[in-house]
């Protein structure tokens, strides 16, 4: 058997390894090599659907929270996919990204696009077991899905179009459970925001050089020597605003310890960002797995125990 043909951000080659060599251009499109996408996409999910339990004074609905996995996964997947289709001139330019699947040649445009199409009806199947005003709203969120990959060509901020996709499941998790919409889950839902701005900030550091070189654009860039305080505000904010939800949902002693741990480790994040560094930039992207997990583990516990 060949090696894999793996991919610098890429930590899970066993999956690679297991796998026929004919799945791995589609394992490594839908990002399955590369969990932390789909953990990053979940965790607003969980956030709110957590909330949600806490404004109702018990733990989060199980059965919403194993959809919610499930629909990460697929549409993590299927994004990705989408993005790359969109990206893979551009990706044939960076170094980070020029043995992806398709700029690589490792699998057809067309090829990509019936993937593509699978995945996201799964996630179809996933968000159609929800409420009709949930099936409504993530409906609405597939017009934030289809510019995100546009808007590294015309504006500096595509972080901030990343946030409003990537966070809309601490609408999602709400919704699921409430049938409607109110102060916390908005409230969650800018946490969230503010949150993957800052941490795809720190991501975008690794690519900051190419992305001068063939004009991309990004917050990493627009920061640039300023970049340890502009992600120190955004995960502020972030902050402040999920505390805000944690209050307006009721509180509680366990509540506020999670939103604590939550700043405590972005505020280490901070401390420790070296943009000279892609190494480190990677890593502390993919520490916020564990900031938004002590975060969820806090609004359950308050469900639970609170």
């Amino acid at each position: 058997m060949n090696a894999p043909a793996g991919l610098p951000d890429s930590i899970n080659s066993r999956l690679l390894k297991l796998a026929p060599d004919s799945w791995w251009p589609f394992i490594q499109l839908a990002r399955l090599d590369r969990p932390i996408g789909w953990q990053l996409l979940l965790l607003p999910c969980w956030w709110s659907a957590a909330l949600a339990g806490v404004a109702e004074q018990h733990g989060p609905n199980l059965w919403h929270l194993a959809l919610f996995l499930i629909g990460a996964v697929a549409m993590r997947g299927a994004g990705s996919t989408y993005n790359d289709l969109v990206d893979r001139e551009i990706d044939a330019q960076v170094e980070r990204t020029r043995n992806r699947p398709l700029p690589s040649g490792r699998v057809t445009p067309r090829a990509a696009k019936v993937f593509m199409v699978a995945e996201a009806l799964v996630g179809a199947m996933v968000l159609f077991s929800l409420n009709w005003f949930s099936v409504g709203l993530g409906l609405a969120s597939l017009l934030i899905v289809a510019a995100y990959p546009f808007m590294k060509r015309v504006t500096s901020w595509p972080q901030a179009v990343l946030g409003l996709a990537f966070a809309y499941g601490g609408l999602m998790g709400w919704a699921a459970a409430m049938g409607s919409l109110a102060s916390p889950a908005w409230l969650i839902y800018g946490a969230a925001i503010a949150w993957t701005i800052a941490y795809d900030t720190i991501y975008a550091l690794q690519d900051a050089r190419d992305d001068a070189i063939i004009g991309v654009r990004s917050t990493a860039r627009l920061f640039g020597g300023q970049v340890r305080l502009g992600v120190a505000w955004f995960y502020a904010a972030a902050v402040i605003m999920a505390l805000a939800a944690v209050m307006l949902a009721g509180g509680g002693a366990f509540a506020l310890a999670g939103v604590a741990g939550f700043a405590l480790h972005l505020g280490w994040q901070v401390v420790m960002i070296d943009p000279a560094s892609t190494g480190r930039s990677l890593l502390l992207f993919r520490s916020n797995r564990d900031a938004g997990l002590v975060l969820f583990a806090g609004l359950c516990l308050q469900g639970w125990l609170g």
